[in-house]
């Protein structure tokens, strides 16, 4: 196949198969399927034209896809850019002619993610033609997910999966989850996320190691669609860098922390459910590793091994602990707080 533009082809992913019934879904870079999708409904319902200024905050990864989508059809991009945002992502924005706001970072997380929102707000009020694209609360963002819940559907012919995704905005799980389901594929869906993540009630334990932006949530995301999740782990920064690194030293798979926190999780959907499990489990590996060269793969600090008492199955939030617990949350979801729009 031939794509007219290079997000074109880093909207596809690759559905590889690890070892017994484990398969990687494996993106390059997983939000430029929803930033296209994204984009391309819009222009069709008439909300935006080319030319206009599209905007949005970003820890990274959707930043990278928004101005990929804007230079293939013609929009003016504006991020407003986490600190986490490093100089080689900042100069791509730049060279594909996007603007970057990047605020200065504070000590609380979920404080810099609310006030970059509020900065986009501000923005949008203050220019023209600028529209927000609020990848944190607006489903348009599900409709780029939905070829790939085909592919993973055409490609598994299995009546049954088990999904395990970071929740991050809530966008990829929850369209590949309802697509799947309208394939007539039974998913059962295992979230991870991070501890100091609102999304899912962990906001008041800190891992001061785990890079809250992109897996987890520091405000309300109206795109998680809570009802969908058979389960969640909160699994902490030392086990999701082992995950990774094992991913890679095992499978050659070069991945992020989110990554290796859901491979984790998958292998525990094998061991948890070995009587009952005879389909797929397909994880997500939402990108690359590079960003996480420093603090992931190339540091010298020993690889936490793994503790056969975790994840600690827990039935209400405040059994919350590190390392890594679980829930049954279609079970015990009325036991955990979610949080409060802001905006």
């Amino acid at each position: 196949m031939v794509y007219e533009h290079v997000s074109d082809a880093l909207a596809q992913a690759d559905l590889i198969h690890l070892d017994g019934r484990i398969h990687v879904l494996r993106f390059e870079a997983m939000k430029v399927a929803s930033a296209l999708g994204a984009v391309r409904q819009l222009m069709s319902e008439g909300s935006i034209t080319p030319g206009d200024t599209l905007v949005d905050s970003s820890s990274g990864i959707y930043a990278y896809s928004l101005a990929l989508a804007c230079h293939k059809y013609g929009f003016k991009c504006h991020i407003v850019a986490s600190p986490s945002v490093d100089l080689t992502l900042k100069t791509q924005l730049h060279l594909l002619g996007a603007t970057v706001d990047q605020p200065r970072s504070t000590k609380d997380a979920s404080l810099d993610q609310a006030a970059r929102v509020k900065r986009v707000v501000r923005y949008v009020k203050d220019h023209e033609r600028a529209h927000w694209m609020s990848q944190y609360h607006d489903r348009v963002h599900y409709a780029g997910y939905g070829p790939i819940a085909e592919q993973v559907a055409a490609a598994l012919d299995s009546p049954r999966v088990a999904l395990v995704s970071a929740v991050g905005t809530g966008a990829s799980s929850g369209s590949l989850t309802s697509t799947l389901e309208k394939l007539g594929v039974q998913t059962d869906l295992i979230g991870v996320q991070p501890f100091g993540s609102a999304s899912f009630g962990s906001h008041h334990i800190e891992d001061p190691r785990f890079l809250i932006s992109g897996t987890g949530s520091g405000i309300y995301f109206d795109n998680i669609d809570y009802s969908l999740f058979r389960a969640i782990h909160w699994i902490n920064f030392d086990y999701a860098r082992s995950g990774s690194i094992e991913l890679m030293r095992r499978h050659g798979v070069f991945a992020g922390l989110s990554s290796g926190a859901a491979y984790l999780v998958a292998q525990w959907v094998l061991d948890y459910w070995r009587q009952d499990i005879d389909h797929p489990v397909v994880f997500v590996a939402p990108d690359t590793g590079h960003r996480y060269v420093e603090d992931v793969f190339a540091s010298s600090d020993p690889v936490v091994e793994r503790d056969p008492s975790h994840p600690l199955p827990i039935a209400r939030q405040s059994e919350l602990g590190l390392p890594w617990c679980w829930t049954d949350w279609a079970e015990n979801a009325g036991d955990f707080s979610t949080p409060e729009r802001i905006l």
